[in-house]
């Protein structure tokens, strides 16, 4: 299984979108500070992710959520809604 997944920063509440096949391991190197793009925000927790059965899936996944402000903020709306209750 590969993951598309959402971190959010408990920070500053940034957020930081990515893909993986082991959620568990690439938290932990996001709170190690190995990721040098989400380091200054440290922690991190996983609020969202989405389970594919191929990489390409999953990369296409986070890319659209990267370049298409539409799904990306349909997504945040529903992820906000879910957190606030």
């Amino acid at each position: 299984m590969f993951f598309t997944y959402i971190l959010r920063s408990q920070l500053n509440r940034k957020y930081y979108i990515g893909y993986s096949d082991d959620l568990r391991r690439r938290l932990k190197e996001h709170n190690k500070g190995i990721v040098k793009s989400t380091r200054p925000y440290l922690p991190w927790k996983i609020i969202y992710f989405e389970a594919y059965s191929t990489e390409d899936e999953a990369r296409h996944r986070e890319d659209n959520l990267k370049l298409r402000a539409n799904a990306w903020n349909q997504l945040k709306r529903r992820i906000r809604k879910s957190l606030n209750t």
